[in-house]
């Protein structure tokens, strides 16, 4: 019943905000780029409040050089503290291990590269599905702009050291709705010279409610790229 509250509070008060936005002078005419961002926030917020219903698989794959490393599926959820949950359903065994010599080298080299997988993922985290109050922040301090894509149909909010200084996470909105469309960054790990760029497609469910369905990130300097896709949305009981 609490949980089923929490829905409508979320869903009205991304209602009122809108007719507030659109209340504004000017805005039909010539919304900005701050006004845009509101909406946004909005409809985020709106969107992972439903998806506490939901329960789906997410399945990463990392590859080096062309060449798969490794691949887990996971049943996601979230939990009581509001945080994504996850339970492992299946994942490639690890290599088996060379003896000697040969063997240490090899496995300081997997050692590095197991980490830098590991953060490699973890950076996609950082940026899917976006953070309201990082969006809210990066409102605040004057660090967003618009791209008009379509005149009147398709535009693109660019948020500026969203992450990290010198980051920027661009998210492709449908200007009639609101409607996420898709995310492009461009970022990097621990160096800004080792640059990375992630693209994700956004997915609908039945209900209108948006979600990450594919992400893609290339590290070109490792020739590493890292796959994440979510699937099998269903509500849970």
């Amino acid at each position: 019943m609490k949980h089923n509250q929490s829905l409508r509070v979320a869903r009205n008060s991304f209602l009122i905000l809108v007719l507030a936005v659109l209340a504004l002078p000017g805005f039909a005419q010539q919304p900005t780029a701050a006004e845009r961002a509101a909406l946004l926030k909005a409809t985020v917020e709106a969107s992972q409040a439903v998806l506490k219903q939901y329960e789906w698989i997410e399945t990463t794959v990392v590859s080096l050089k062309g060449e798969e490393k490794s691949r887990k599926q996971e049943r996601c959820y979230y939990g009581a503290d509001g945080g994504v949950q996850k339970v492992e359903v299946n994942s490639t065994p690890p290599p088996a291990k060379k003896r000697g010599l040969r063997g240490k080298i090899a496995a300081s080299k997997q050692e590095e590269l197991t980490d830098y997988m590991k953060s490699a993922i973890a950076l996609v985290k950082s940026y899917v599905p976006p953070n309201p109050a990082k969006l809210q922040i990066a409102k605040d301090a004057g660090k967003v702009s618009i791209d008009v894509l379509q005149p009147g149909k398709r535009a693109r909010l660019n948020f500026r050291d969203y992450e990290k200084p010198g980051d920027n996470l661009g998210v492709e909105v449908d200007l009639t709705s609101n409607r996420p469309l898709g995310i492009k960054v461009a970022s990097y790990l621990d160096d800004p010279k080792d640059a990375v760029t992630l693209d994700v497609r956004m997915g609908q469910l039945n209900d209108g409610t948006t979600y990450p369905s594919d992400a893609a990130l290339d590290a070109k300097a490792k020739k590493l790229t890292v796959t994440v896709k979510n699937s099998g949305y269903r509500k849970m009981n």
